[in-house]
């Protein structure tokens, strides 16, 4: 998993301050973390985003943004509760969720959203 900043998202993610509509710039699909280190639900689900690093290695991108030292990228995107999920296809709109998702939350958004087997 890959800890990103404002300007790593920009490169990495989407340069929503150039281009207001949305353009993925990854090459697979991705999710994003946003959350926080005091975070008791963030906690609870890094081991399962650890784990799905390693099990969809080279087919999906897991990123995490701190939201306490990223706190503009998470205002810029209207994250107000922690943690959100941001589930990114490879073509198509982004989608968010918030909270603690349970694994076959994650596993029927990978299969039905990101669409990877």
């Amino acid at each position: 998993m890959t800890h990103l900043n404002k300007d790593d998202f920009r490169e990495k993610i989407f340069d929503y301050v150039n281009n207001p509509t949305w353009e993925y710039r990854g090459n697979r699909p991705a999710i994003v973390d946003f959350y926080a280190e005091w975070c008791g639900p963030c906690k609870m689900i890094s081991p399962m985003l650890e784990e799905l690093a390693k099990q969809y290695d080279g087919k999906i991108d897991i990123y995490k943004v701190n939201t306490d030292e990223a706190s503009d990228l998470a205002s810029d995107f209207g994250i107000s509760s922690v943690p959100t999920l941001l589930f990114i296809p490879k073509e198509g709109e982004p989608q968010f969720a918030r909270g603690a998702l349970p694994r076959t939350a994650f596993n029927d958004i990978i299969r039905d959203v990101l669409k990877v087997e």
